[in-house]
């Protein structure tokens, strides 16, 4: 008989919260297509989770019914969630959608499921397990490179703005097969302090934290850029999202032999 595939939560965004978006009700949660597409070429079927943050029962449900947890890129964290105050270059934020990560992100973690973050999804993982975050690289990180090639300043999102160092040993690295990649970038934000249990996988040119990891069996990765614009072109690519199905499959698995 053949394998079950594995069921991959992927978070949603508040239409609202998005730059450029008008405010209009009701409101909609709504995530890019991009993201589906890159789970379901390499075999999760993917499901789209609502920003029940008011709801954690039926959070806590939906959650129950995962293989495996990635969350998507979008817009800047509330710096609440780390104990800061807004800084005056802070974007757009969605509280709801915080909560939400923040939380599946923590269950994961207990339970061992397996997580991918992507963009913003690599700081949620490192403030869901207590980190902070630069809220604006520019101002706050001395020595900065440019990190901000958004679509909306005229940037394609596959535009490779520079190249990462990947840390020998680590999972990113042999999912990668190589010691060095080009990514893009599209974030202001970055990982301040690493939360306590992650090593960083990857660096900048600049210094800054590019990509986390938890050391171990579970697979909780996090990586800054945006893979899922490659995967269909760079088979590397395919190998980190394949990995972490694979995990996922494994962890259904497990479970279900308990």
């Amino acid at each position: 008989m053949t394998p079950r595939r594995p069921v991959i939560g992927l978070t949603t965004q508040t239409l609202h919260a998005i730059d450029g978006i008008p405010l209009a009700l009701p409101e909609s949660w709504v995530m890019n297509q991009r993201y589906f597409f890159a789970t379901t070429i390499v075999g999760g079927v993917p499901w789209m989770i609502p920003l029940l943050d008011d709801d954690l029962e039926t959070l806590r449900e939906i959650y129950l019914r995962l293989d495996g947890v990635l969350i998507p890129g979008g817009v800047d964290l509330d710096p609440r969630s780390y104990g800061e105050e807004r800084h005056p270059r802070l974007g757009a934020v969605d509280p709801a959608r915080d909560r939400v990560e923040i939380q599946l992100v923590r269950w994961a973690l207990a339970d061992r499921k397996p997580v991918l973050g992507l963009c913003r999804g690599a700081q949620i993982i490192n403030v869901a397990l207590g980190g902070t975050l630069y809220q604006d690289l520019e101002a706050q990180f001395p020595g900065a490179l440019k990190h901000d090639y958004f679509p909306t300043a005229g940037f394609s999102r596959d535009y490779l703005a520079h190249e990462v160092a990947l840390a020998p040993g680590s999972r990113l690295m042999a999912a990668m097969e190589r010691p060095r990649v080009m990514v893009n970038s599209m974030h202001h934000q970055g990982i301040r302090a690493l939360a306590e249990g992650l090593v960083p996988s990857a660096v900048a040119p600049d210094g800054l934290i590019e990509a986390v990891e938890r050391p171990g069996e579970h697979f909780l990765v996090g990586v800054q850029w945006h893979p899922e614009m490659f995967e269909m072109t760079d088979p590397h690519t395919r190998h980190l999202f394949r990995e972490f199905i694979g995990a996922a499959q494994e962890w259904r698995a497990r479970v279900g032999s308990q």
